[in-house]
């Protein structure tokens, strides 16, 4: 990558992340320290990034409808249904 390219990115990401709620920035930020991966899917009944089954109780309540994050309740990661 040429600095110029860089430099476009991180423009990029400024813009982007000035439209994501605060809070839920932070959490991002502070667990990319952690994990290579902070955003990860539901593959079955398990979090991706830890491979720990998820409580029957959330994954019912993750209908395709709902708006909202879910955390991984082993890890913390962030999750998403694919």
């Amino acid at each position: 990558f040429s600095l110029e390219h860089v430099d476009s990115l991180e423009k990029t990401r400024r813009k982007v992340a000035a439209q994501i709620d605060e809070k839920l920035l932070q959490t991002y930020e502070r667990m990319s320290r952690r994990f290579a991966r902070v955003v990860v899917p539901i593959e079955g009944t398990a979090c991706a990034g830890c491979r720990m089954s998820l409580p029957t109780s959330s994954i019912r309540a993750q209908a395709p409808h709902r708006v909202g994050v879910e955390n991984c309740e082993n890890c913390g990661r962030i999750l998403y249904r694919r």
